[in-house]
């Protein structure tokens, strides 16, 4: 039997992702981000935002905000039909290649103490727990960790070696 190849693609975020960006967010998240919440974000010059689709379908989008040589990771969502495939890992490298691409050296995050599948993503992709953000997240007094990865170039090349 042969695997089905998907095409992943990758795009800027634009207004016309946004009715489906909108479905991911409120089912991946307790407080979801709001329309015009992205749309600052399309419009805000420190923010790099992308979309990711599987053959022509938007199941993911995330982004960071560029500062000095910092690439703070500010949102990573997969529609939960496509979770489980690698999809939130390719999407995260993708970030961070548009980051060093763009002169960032380091990224940061916060993750829910709760979500030890995305912890386990983001270590494996070089990021360390470096504090806890005490309930953080306000919707469940719920403590954030954050997240550094020191050295993305590092971290890419290792990745682009296997």
């Amino acid at each position: 039997m042969m695997a089905t190849v998907r095409k992943i693609s990758f795009y800027p975020l634009a207004i016309k992702h946004l009715d489906e960006v909108l479905k991911i967010e409120q089912v991946s998240f307790k407080t979801p981000w709001t329309k015009y919440a992205f749309i600052h974000e399309i419009q805000f010059d420190k923010s790099v935002f992308k979309v990711l689709k599987v053959d022509g379908r938007l199941v993911g989008y995330g982004g960071f905000w560029h500062v000095l040589n910092e690439a703070h990771i500010s949102n990573i969502a997969i529609h939960p039909e496509y979770r489980g495939q690698g999809l939130g890992k390719a999407l995260l490298l993708h970030l961070l290649r548009e980051a060093l691409d763009r002169g960032v050296t380091k990224a940061t995050l916060e993750v829910r103490r709760s979500n030890a599948i995305a912890q386990n993503m983001y270590a494996h992709l070089g990021f360390k727990i470096v504090s806890v953000r005490k309930n953080y997240y306000f919707d469940e007094h719920e403590d954030a960790l954050v997240m550094w990865n020191d050295d993305i170039a590092a971290t890419l090349a290792a990745i682009e070696e296997k």
